[in-house]
């Protein structure tokens, strides 16, 4: 018991638990990471599943002036109207494969009267960052439109100025408009007639894990390293003590073996 008695001083006491809560920290960590994998792995089987239904009408998955729910997100949709190509904007800073680029957006009013924000595509510029001086016109007339619905941006990004945003958003758009319009958007696959110019098609979500599990693995690694670090240097400083009690002892011997001379 001696040997190990320093752990009982306020130093190694107030390490201990500097390290117990740290290990405790990672421990957490990891936690939270295996329950967002859970989390990514569920909302993969929805968008799996919802990717691979057939399209829907519009009306059978949208609705006008309400939020689209998430678990509906990624479904087809078809959707009739004529475009209002006067209010098309652009996305800005939509990168692909190195080539800057925007996202084409116009609303697609239907014969109800309301309107479907529909991303037309991607078209490569410039300047990703600039709204390109001119952009490919809508068709003109009924057009049928299929796509993946999406759900709205949240947040500043979502602002539009000059005819430009960074993120859509049905509702901050549907704002412009004079007639309302459908929450969530659409990302269009394919339209009849087809457009004159092909714009860039809709890009899908990778159905992956992520880097959850090795995240998890990582804070889990790093409590066990820090309680390892620990013992280590608890058996380090015993050995040091045990060294310096043997030195001592062997200096006393010395002094017993070789008196001084007397005088």
């Amino acid at each position: 018991m001696s040997g190990v008695g320093f752990l009982l001083s306020r130093k190694w006491i107030g390490f201990f638990v500097v390290v117990v809560a740290l290990a405790y920290l990672a421990v957490r960590l990891g936690d939270w990471q295996f329950h967002r994998l859970d989390e990514r792995r569920a909302d993969n089987a929805v968008t799996e599943r919802n990717v691979a239904e057939l399209p829907s009408p519009v009306d059978q998955v949208m609705r006008v002036g309400q939020p689209l729910p998430s678990s509906r997100e990624w479904r087809r949709v078809t959707v009739t109207g004529e475009y209002d190509d006067a209010r098309t904007l652009v996305v800005r800073y939509r990168t692909r494969d190195s080539q800057p680029g925007v996202e084409v957006v116009t609303p697609l009013r239907t014969q109800g009267g309301a309107a479907v924000v529909v991303d037309r595509g991607w078209l490569a510029t410039e300047n990703s960052g600039a709204r390109p001086t001119e952009l490919p016109p809508a068709e003109k007339g009924l057009v049928t439109v299929t796509g993946y619905v999406r759900v709205d941006a949240t947040g500043g990004s979502t602002a539009v100025e000059d005819d430009s945003t960074r993120a859509i958003s049905s509702t901050v758009i549907g704002k412009r408009l004079p007639y309302p319009a459908y929450g969530g958007f659409v990302l269009a696959d394919s339209q009849v007639p087809r457009p004159d110019k092909a714009l860039g098609g809709p890009e899908l979500p990778e159905l992956d894990d992520g880097p959850h599990f090795f995240y998890g693995i990582q804070w889990w690694f790093f409590g066990a390293l820090a309680i390892a670090g620990f013992g280590y240097l608890v058996v380090d400083e015993v050995r040091r003590r045990r060294d310096e009690r043997e030195a001592g002892a062997r200096d006393e011997d010395d002094e017993l073996l070789d008196p001084e001379p007397q005088r």
